[in-house]
């Protein structure tokens, strides 16, 4: 007579023994868990890390609305937009954008430079879990500073910022900011020290997200500088998301959507590899 336990049944001390996993699927719990503490790490210091971006981005759109005269007009995909209006949507993304990079690239970053790395890798996590709770809290920074945003636009007078095309705003919102999350991440493992991500957030995130289309229609730019921007993924994202707001765009959103969710999809698998591998990060 077979001595083993019918199928599908296991006594617990074997479950439990060491080698056996008993965690078969995916580790929700840990998985909440840690999507939890990437948010509470941002949440309790709230006033750096979403009111004060919330505020410096509204300080732009009272500059630049002040300066040129918010109701100076921008031809967008052929109709003309108030300046202010066409400014605020893209104020908006590129708040969500830098802020879901800033998170992201904090992450393993400060674990490497304080050596509590072990509390990312030790734990019975998943790669793929991993990965999704360090982007899930990146993405929820880049909405909070989003909705933090878009409210205090509500109180500056000349500017009439109501959503349109719902779907749009929350495709290349998202989107977008996942892509950012994967840049953080790759950021976060590649760099040794602050002054490495600072360097990836002034000299690629900065110009890219500033020369994209988010103060200009390209419409004015040479025709050099207009191919420039055709290969900027940050135009796209830009231009998508203001599509949800005025229902025009400088670029076709559908070709536009189609490439950020391309390159998320491609970098999100280049971070999976990297991390599964533990490149500089099991040293």
């Amino acid at each position: 007579m077979s001595t083993q336990p019918p199928s599908g049944e296991m006594p617990s001390a074997i479950a439990n023994a060491p080698g056996v996993p008993t965690i078969r699927n995916v580790n929700w719990g840990g998985l909440r868990t840690l999507y939890i503490k990437e948010v509470r790490r941002f949440f309790k210091v709230q006033l750096q890390t979403v009111w004060a971006p919330a505020i410096t981005t509204l300080l732009f759109l009272v500059i630049f609305t002040v300066a040129t005269g918010g109701k100076r007009p921008v031809n967008v995909g052929g109709v003309d937009v108030p300046f202010a209006d066409f400014l605020a949507p893209g104020l908006i993304v590129m708040g969500m954008l830098q802020n879901s990079f800033a998170n992201s690239s904090f992450s393993l970053l400060v674990g490497k430079i304080q050596g509590t790395i072990v509390d990312y890798l030790m734990p019975p996590l998943s790669t793929g879990e991993l990965l999704a709770a360090m982007v899930g809290g990146a993405v929820t920074r880049a909405f909070c500073v989003g909705g933090a945003v878009f409210l205090a636009m509500q109180f500056w007078p000349g500017v009439r910022l109501f959503p349109q095309h719902p779907f749009a705003i929350l495709w290349f919102g998202l989107l977008g900011s996942v892509f950012l999350a994967f840049v953080g991440i790759l950021t976060s493992m590649w760099a040794e020290k602050f002054d490495h991500a600072a360097a990836v957030q002034n000299f690629l995130i900065a110009p890219l997200t500033l020369l994209s289309g988010t103060f200009y229609s390209i419409d004015k730019l040479a025709p050099a500088f207009q191919a420039f921007s055709y290969f900027n993924p940050f135009f796209y994202i830009i231009s998508g998301f203001r599509y949800g707001f005025l229902l025009n765009a400088d670029s076709n959103v559908l070709m536009g959507g189609i490439v950020i969710l391309v390159i998320d999809i491609v970098m999100g698998f280049i971070c999976y590899r990297l991390l599964r591998s533990g490149w500089k990060l099991k040293n």
